[in-house]
């Protein structure tokens, strides 16, 4: 068997408790689902969940350690990931820019699969993760049972599946407060700054974060 159920069980237990503890992917779902609804805070939050998967080819195939060892490729993908998330935040801003209703349409009507394509990058680009998973994953692989790289596999997919139920839900009750807040005609107008304020703090304070 190249995982154990209780090899799997610990894992996932330390998964789940890894993906409820206070962070910023779940900054962001949650100030998401607040600012445009239930659909779109779960869609934005199984994109960011299944981001998870390009980190665990990366990690299965070895590829995370090059990037770690490589100040050049990991400043750049540092880069990259925070003026991604400085972009999404300034077009949550500006989506209401012109009159309330118009603004409001269109967060609500932006098509699901760019929300979804929006948190798969946020989080597939996000060096931090490649890091963790690089420092995670490996603590509950067991070498002398051979397999590493497929053992990583079912360990990251198994993580990847935990996030998008647990994300998914979070974007979705993060939509029913949203739907509260909104009941004033101006709270939509400034659940949005709010959300665009945190993912530029968030994509300024990747950038700005000191060299390993």
């Amino acid at each position: 068997m190249i995982v154990t159920p209780d090899q799997w069980l610990a894992f996932l237990a330390a998964a789940i408790l890894i993906t409820l503890s206070p962070g910023p992917d779940n900054l962001m779902v949650l100030s998401l689902g607040i600012a445009r609804g239930r659909r779109q805070g779960m869609v934005f939050g199984l994109g960011c969940a299944l981001g998870c998967i390009t980190h665990t080819l990366l990690a299965a195939l070895g590829i995370s350690a090059l990037i770690a060892a490589s100040p050049l490729a990991f400043t750049a993908l540092k880069l990259s990931g925070g003026a991604y998330l400085i972009w999404l935040g300034w077009q949550a801003i500006r989506s209401r820019g012109g009159s309330l209703d118009a603004g409001k349409a269109k967060g609500r009507n932006e098509p699901l699969a760019v929300l979804f394509r929006r948190g798969l990058i946020a989080n597939a680009i996000n060096p931090k993760v490649v890091l963790f998973f690089l420092a995670f994953l490996p603590q509950f692989v067991v070498t002398s049972r051979g397999h590493v790289g497929l053992q990583t596999l079912i360990l990251g997919l198994t993580f990847t599946l935990q996030g998008a139920v647990l994300f998914g839900s979070l974007g979705y009750f993060a939509g029913h407060v949203g739907a509260w807040f909104n009941r004033s005609p101006r709270a939509g107008m400034w659940l949005d700054r709010i959300a665009g304020s945190i993912f530029i703090a968030l994509g300024l304070r990747l950038v700005l974060a000191p060299q390993r």
